[in-house]
């Protein structure tokens, strides 16, 4: 049998090759696109090299799908837990999630938004994570002395407005975005944030402008 170089090398790649690639393709092209053989040739490696890291393609989805949990339920559940002196700080721990990709992946959230559209089992499961979401900023905000249907509402306005960005794809400078933190905190808690948080929040995600 001939096989390209990189298998006549006794190369076939590694679990996260090929995850990385799989992530690539859904980003950029839909689940359509995730398919073993396309994927095998844009490596460069044979189609066979694929089943030393999965069983199926199948479980390659389902393991897309993990990281996908990991990269954006797992990342806002955490910031709504992290420490803040004040119930402002905590909000701004979680607003801030939504402004990078190594916080919250945009692009793999819309990837899976879309192939929701189209796969019962994957919507279920993103409806899980938007519950399991709405659960976290809910319990954030009860420990700051909101009642549940307050909590509950608040929850549900912070939550929508950032799925509202992401799935629009709203491009704007960072600048112009961070002009509204504090607005948007005082509309979600109740209350605005000092100036001196303001300037410590900037600096803490490295930001140098001037803050509002």
């Amino acid at each position: 049998m001939t096989e390209n170089s990189s298998t006549d090398r006794g190369w076939r790649g590694s679990q996260d090759v090929w995850l990385d690639a799989a992530y690539a393709a859904l980003v950029e092209k839909g689940v359509d696109a995730v398919k073993i053989l396309p994927l095998a040739n844009a490596l460069q490696l044979s189609r066979t090299s694929f089943y030393w890291f999965f069983k199926d393609r199948k479980q390659l989805l389902s393991m897309l799908l993990d990281r996908w949990e990991a990269s954006t339920t797992g990342a806002l559940v955490a910031a709504s837990r992290d420490y803040a002196a004040t119930e402002t700080e905590a909000m701004l721990n979680v607003i801030s999630t939504f402004l990078s990709d190594e916080l919250f992946d945009t692009k793999l959230e819309i990837a899976v938004r879309a192939w929701a559209q189209q796969d019962p089992q994957v919507l279920e499961r993103l409806q899980s994570a938007d519950a399991e979401r709405l659960a976290a900023l809910r319990e954030m905000l009860e420990r700051w002395g909101h009642g549940a249907e307050d909590a509950d509402v608040r929850a549900r306005t912070i939550y929508l407005v950032q799925v509202g960005y992401i799935s629009m794809r709203v491009e704007e400078p960072l600048a112009e975005r961070l002009e509204r933190f504090p607005s948007y905190v005082e509309i979600y808690t109740g209350k605005r944030p000092p100036q001196q948080e303001m300037e410590r929040f900037m600096a803490r995600i490295g930001y140098r402008g001037a803050a509002s």
